[in-house]
């Protein structure tokens, strides 16, 4: 099995249940509150770890009480956070994160360390980027380290993985070339094209533009719809599994790391794909970020719902 790094965001995330989505200058009564590890890059190294993969992380926290619980959860699945900084005087990073009754959510986040995860954190770790095989990213640290890390592992010759969330608009195309996959949203392709999307013709335009760019694989995730994988050579969907979801919170996080955990495995991008859609159908049936993420064992023994309930 390879060895894979995630280089991103590490956040506390407070979790607040209710009924439906405020509007604006709306008060509501929540139901529920709790504190639960999660961040993106946080989620997808402990998604990887608990599925079983080889992991570590480059990263940030404070010196805080948040930032321990955060490294001991990770270090309860396996995962080396020998390259996480511990920065005194700034806070760890929060997320506030509202979700309701239908397990949709919207999330606020407040960037601490991870604002301070910079070029220098990166070489200083550049022993972790060497050793590993696979490279997962996001955009929950700031843009130049993120495109200054995957241009290391790309001149390296690592497979790269990159999660644009939360999308940025306008990035230069150099920013994507090199990219080995790419795993945008429906909203995020659009933030990140410039295009509406509407159809699944509009996905289709969408994905091509990535390729444009220097990306050399697109994944389009369509929540309970399925997935969409665009290539040179092709184009392909993949129905979703349909479940009863509870919270979407990290769901694209638990696709993401059993997708690249899968290829660090030797599956094929198939069958990749497939067990990122039986993971992340799993963590939609739970609350939370990693709390929700399931065990490589609950992955292979998955059924979904037959009839008309759908994630």
């Amino acid at each position: 099995m390879k060895q894979i790094l995630v280089i991103g965001s590490l956040n506390m995330d407070c979790v607040i249940d209710v009924p439906v989505m405020p509007k604006a200058g709306e008060t509501i009564s929540g139901t529920g509150l709790a504190l639960i590890p999660g961040g993106k890059g946080a989620n997808q190294a402990y998604a990887v770890g608990k599925l079983g993969g080889r992991v570590g992380m480059i990263g940030a926290v404070g010196q805080d009480a948040h930032g321990e619980a955060l490294l001991e959860n990770l270090c309860s699945v396996g995962v080396d956070v020998s390259g996480v900084g511990v920065i005194k005087g700034v806070p760890t990073g929060q997320a506030y994160i509202t979700v309701d009754a239908n397990g949709e959510n919207s999330i606020i986040i407040l960037a601490g360390t991870n604002g301070r995860v910079d070029r220098g954190m990166i070489d200083r770790n550049l022993s972790l980027l060497e050793a590993c095989d696979i490279v997962i990213l996001q955009l929950e640290i700031p843009v130049d380290t993120v495109e200054y890390a995957k241009n290391l592992a790309v001149n390296m010759g690592k497979t790269v993985i990159l999660d644009p969330a939360p999308a940025v608009a306008g990035l230069p195309d150099r920013f994507w070339q090199g990219v080995d996959y790419v795993k945008p949203n429906e909203t995020e392709l659009a933030i990140l094209t410039g295009k509406e999307i509407q159809t699944r013709e509009d996905l289709l335009a969408g994905a091509r533009v990535m390729l444009e760019k220097g990306v050399k694989n697109v994944l389009v995730s369509l929540g309970g719809k399925g997935c969409l994988l665009v290539t040179g050579e092709r184009e392909a969907f993949f129905a979703a599994n349909r479940v009863k979801a509870v919270d979407t919170t990290a769901a694209g996080d638990c696709f993401t790391a059993a997708f690249g955990l899968a290829l660090s495995q030797g599956r094929s991008v198939d069958e990749a794909i497939g067990l990122g859609q039986r993971a992340s159908a799993i963590a939609v049936t739970r609350k939370g970020a990693q709390t929700s993420i399931p065990a490589m064992r609950e992955v292979e023994e998955f059924c979904p719902l037959s009839g008309e309930e759908e994630n």
